[in-house]
């Protein structure tokens, strides 16, 4: 048995704290839930459901949720990162010092941060002071609610460490979420954050009422620029072409479940970002932030991308929707792919 702090209580953390609850290994692990707030943690202590965040899934007893930090990681075996990127280093300045030492470090977050562009294991080196050998990352076509009432699910635990990743692959395991181990912590997170934007785009697409051929494209072309990105920085080439990439990608693409294209939708259909944002009822997009700290990354390393481009455009600089399709419709054509996407 392993005590496993799991610090965020949105859809996601909750799903996972569910699967690490469920996990016996040869004895299920006792699983503590960071809530940011104290009526969050009651409610689940209370109830056994996160009502606001995911309320699909009846909490084990092993699980159970606190307001305090501290209280979360006493004597945990594993620490689980459940917050958004953009607020990860926020909440690491606030708790990263009661992480355990020499234990292993799991991040569940998916993006680039604005500013530094850095990626999210790069935030929680700099920001928590843990050496990169003790993290992993965990990724994948993974929807929360889905996980939360233990349909299959297929994921990808990276680290640069194998051991690691093997650890925190055994126990997270369960008889319906199957993790996968990698070495690529580059390509599983850039896999991971691209996506979100793609998803977007895909959204925006839907919300205009185009249709199937339109969705196919908007994927295939969101692989190749993650793809550019990815290799550019040193990613392999498989891990894209797998369930950290196309797999993340067609998921998030292909769903309402997913919050960044039921974003994308809603722009679509006429709203504004800020009414997009209301109607999400506290959910991040996560693409419709990481969108600025991707296109910058993807400038700094003289990599195209499009449709990366054209999310910010809409999202930030007041560019209508109809105009920003219009203008990656009307973009010069060439050949699908240049060697040097796939090198």
């Amino acid at each position: 048995m392993v005590d496993v702090a799991v610090m965020g209580a949105g859809s996601f953390g909750t799903a996972m704290a569910k699967v690490f609850a469920e996990a016996t290994r040869p004895e299920p692990h006792r699983v503590r839930m960071w809530c940011r707030r104290q009526e969050v943690a009651d409610q689940i202590n209370e109830t056994r459901i996160n009502a606001q965040y995911l309320p699909e899934g009846v909490l084990p007893e092993n699980l159970s949720a606190t307001h305090d930090p501290e209280e979360a990681m006493r004597g945990a075996g594993l620490v689980v990162l459940a917050v958004p990127s953009q607020s990860l280093r926020a909440n690491l300045g606030d708790w990263g010092h009661l992480i355990p030492p020499d234990i292993t470090v799991v991040n569940l977050a998916k993006g680039i941060e604005i500013g530094t562009l850095d990626r999210m294991s790069e935030v929680v080196v700099d920001a928590a002071g843990i050496d990169r050998d003790r993290l992993a990352v965990l990724t994948g076509p993974n929807f929360a609610k889905e996980i939360a009432k233990g349909q299959p699910t297929l994921a990808v635990v990276a680290s640069d460490n194998a051991d690691r990743a093997s650890r925190a692959q055994y126990l997270v395991r369960t008889d319906y979420f199957r993790p996968y181990t990698s070495d690529d912590v580059v390509g599983c997170e850039i896999g991971g954050a691209t996506k979100n934007v793609i998803a977007l785009v895909c959204g925006i697409a839907s919300g205009i009422n185009l249709g199937e051929n339109s969705r196919a494209a908007i994927i295939t072309r969101g692989l190749a620029e993650t793809l550019r990105l990815g290799t550019a920085l040193g990613a392999q080439p498989l891990t894209l072409a797998g369930l950290a990439g196309v797999g993340d990608l067609v998921a998030t693409c292909s769903s309402p479940q997913s919050r960044n294209f039921s974003f994308g939708a809603r722009l679509g259909q006429g709203m504004t970002v800020e009414q997009a944002q209301a109607a999400a009822h506290g959910q991040v997009a996560e693409g419709a932030k990481s969108c600025i700290s991707i296109a910058d990354l993807a400038r700094r390393v003289g990599v195209e991308m499009p449709l990366t481009e054209a999310v910010r455009a809409v999202c930030y600089d007041g560019v209508p929707v109809s105009r920003a399709m219009d203008d990656l419709l009307n973009r010069d054509v060439g050949g699908e792919w240049r060697p040097k996407d796939v090198d």
